[in-house]
């Protein structure tokens, strides 16, 4: 039923001490009155009123109905008066001047949260409180009381007034305690007229379980390389309950935790796993040192019993002693463009795990000086064994040369590196003079031998392929030397040349020295020669053996017994030899000597003639 205003104002008729009023009009929702002189129970917007009489009421019946009436009036008689506001829990259309009203959206003041596992929380179920009248609504309290009031918890954005035509909003869950039904009220206190409040408030608790099984107990990962990750191993967590499990955490704890690594499927709260549902946590094993590493996987959820669950992690980390047999590889002195003795480096794994090699290689400055001409390592070196690496070095420049063999693998010292060193050498020849140029020499005789040096001014040794000459006159030529097939590093050697026209005139040629120089194979030295040869006569005899012969006298001729009678020296000739220097070409002389005692005093027969015919050139 629903209480409309009447819109005459009350008299200033009333007993001592109490207004009069003119009896309100209360209709139904049908129009049809209500008899007259009746005591009905109103219910006012869903909620029962206090009795209201027609006719003669007592003080509190006419103050209850003065004040319903007050809320729909500004003022009475003309005179003003302000009442509080009413609360109602069915909406109500206003009209002017009518006081205030407030509503709740339910239709019924109950909420029914139906069944709910003990300990868990419901969705929240909300109250719309409604201010539909024209004056501010004072809340003083929103509260939870009765029997179970601890399983329901309300929130509420209402503070401490309600503005007229506004609401707010009470949100109420419940988290039951026990099994079985549970209830209690939800109390609104405020300046209404009707007041508090009150919404029930009704759940039953269901008693759940939730078991957790996890397969299998243990992990068992064996053996695995210190700082290598083993193959993932999984562990399957089940629901086995008949509610939804919550995880809070999967942790690994334990003494070597940290060696252990967890990935999974299972969902973390807010998530859960379904009654019957199952999940996944796949775990690594990376061991950080050698020998047994254990740890726990644990799960911490909301099982009934038994949280935390754990499964048991075991390993053995295995590792490689790996050794190298040389720390340093020094080659010494090798010439550029030369390749040295091979020298090898042993690496031993003397551990207890196989060592895996991923790559053995020559890096540093000179990385192209070293080469490793054999290796027998392969990519798998097991336990207790040994391989060999054999590096050379060619040097491609002169001067200290340096790098570094390198070996990658899957031992804890990696990687393990050998120092390389090597000086390269170069030979630096030169030849001087760079020219000479020998005296006039008679066709066909041999002048002195001159000297000519080589020397190596380099690091390394000199190879001496070959001496020799070429030129116009190569033949006149020719040498004698001490220089041998090597010339060390900073020495030098002589070649003797000497010179042996075989013609008259200008002749030249070249002295050439081959080597290995700069480390050229081929390379040359040279040496430019020149020398003139004359037509000459050269004329030998032996010593008389007559005393007192102090010299001899030459004489020629151009006919045989025509030699003239004056001698072609002017002075006894002291010696054993003489050479006719004027002389013509393609012409035959004829020669006689003869012995001269002291003062030309005494001249001893004529020799035998000897001939000679002067050659063309």
């Amino acid at each position: 039923m629903e209480l409309h205003k009447h819109r005459e104002c009350l008299s200033e008729r009333s007993a001592p001490g109490i207004q009069s009023f003119q009896q309100p009009e209360i209709l139904l929702r049908d129009g049809i009155r209500p008899e007259r002189g009746n005591t009905s129970a109103i219910k006012l917007f869903g909620l029962e009123t206090a009795a209201i009489g027609y006719g003669r009421g007592t003080a509190l019946i006419l103050a209850t109905a003065c004040i319903a009436m007050a809320l729909f009036s500004a003022s009475c008689g003309g005179r003003a008066s302000t009442a509080p506001a009413s609360v109602s829990t069915a909406s109500s259309a206003s009209t002017a001047n009518s006081p205030s009203t407030v509503g709740f959206s339910e239709s019924s003041p109950n909420i029914t949260f139906g069944n709910q596992s003990v300990g868990t929380t419901s969705a929240a179920q909300a109250v719309t409180l409604t201010n539909i009248g024209n004056t501010s609504l004072g809340i003083t309290s929103i509260a939870v009381s009765g029997t179970n009031a601890s399983d329901f918890t309300q929130t509420n954005n209402c503070g401490s007034s309600v503005t007229a035509g506004a609401n707010c909003t009470i949100s109420v869950t419940f988290t039951p305690s026990a099994s079985g039904g549970r209830a209690a009220s939800l109390t609104i206190t405020s300046n209404a007229a009707i007041s508090p409040q009150t919404v029930g408030l009704s759940g039953i608790g269901t008693s759940t379980s939730s078991t957790v099984s996890l397969s299998p107990a243990s992990l068992a990962f064996g053996s695995q390389s210190v700082e290598t990750t083993s193959t993932a191993l999984t562990v399957t967590l089940t629901n086995t309950g008949n509610t939804s499990l919550t995880i809070t955490g999967i942790s690994v704890t334990g003494a070597n935790a940290s060696d252990f690594s967890e990935i999974t499927t299972c969902p973390l709260a807010p998530g859960s796993v379904a009654a019957n549902g199952s999940c996944t946590i796949s775990v690594a094993f990376t061991p950080s040192a050698s020998g047994n590493r254990t740890a726990w996987l644990t799960v911490a959820d909301n099982a009934t019993a038994g949280s935390p669950q754990a499964v048991s992690l075991v390993g053995t980390g295995t590792s490689a002693a790996i050794s190298l047999s040389a720390a340093a590889l020094s080659f010494g002195s090798q010439s550029v463009g030369t390749t040295s003795a091979a020298q090898g480096v042993t690496l031993t794994n003397g551990g207890n795990a196989a060592l895996t090699i991923s790559s053995i290689q020559v890096i540093g400055t000179d990385p192209g000086d070293f080469k490793m001409p054999s290796n027998t390592c392969g990519s798998s070196l097991a336990a207790n064994a040994s391989c060999t690496v054999n590096v050379t070095f060619t040097p491609t420049t002169s001067g200290s040369r340096t790098a570094t063999l390198t070996f990658a693998d899957s031992a804890t010292n990696s990687p393990q590196s050998v120092s390389l060193t090597g000086t390269g050498t170069v030979p630096i020849a030169a030849l001087s003079p760079a020219s000479f140029s020998f005296t006039s020499q008679p066709a066909m005789m041999s002048s002195s031998p001159e000297s000519f040096t080589l020397s190596n001014t380099g690091s390394a040794p000199l190879s001496i392929t070959s001496i020799g000459f070429v030129g116009s006159n190569p033949g006149d030529f020719s040498q004698e030397t001490t220089c041998g097939a090597t010339l060390g590093a900073n020495t030098t050697c002589t070649i003797a040349v000497l010179f042996t026209p075989a013609a008259a005139g200008s002749r030249s040629g070249t002295l050439v020295v081959t080597d290995n120089s700069n480390n050229v194979a081929g390379s040359t030295q040279t040496s430019t020669l020149a020398g003139t040869a004359t037509h000459d006569v050269m004329l030998s005899w032996t010593a008389s053996p007559t005393s007192g012969v102090v010299g001899y006298n030459i004489y020629r001729g151009i006919t045989s017994g025509g030699e003239n009678s004056t001698p072609l020296n002017s002075l006894p000739i002291d010696g054993t030899t003489y050479t006719d220097e004027n002389v013509t070409a393609g012409v035959t002389y004829y020669y006689l000597l003869t012995a001269v005692t002291s003062a030309e005093a005494v001249q001893s027969a004529y020799s035998n003639e000897a001939a000679a015919t002067v050659p063309s050139p």
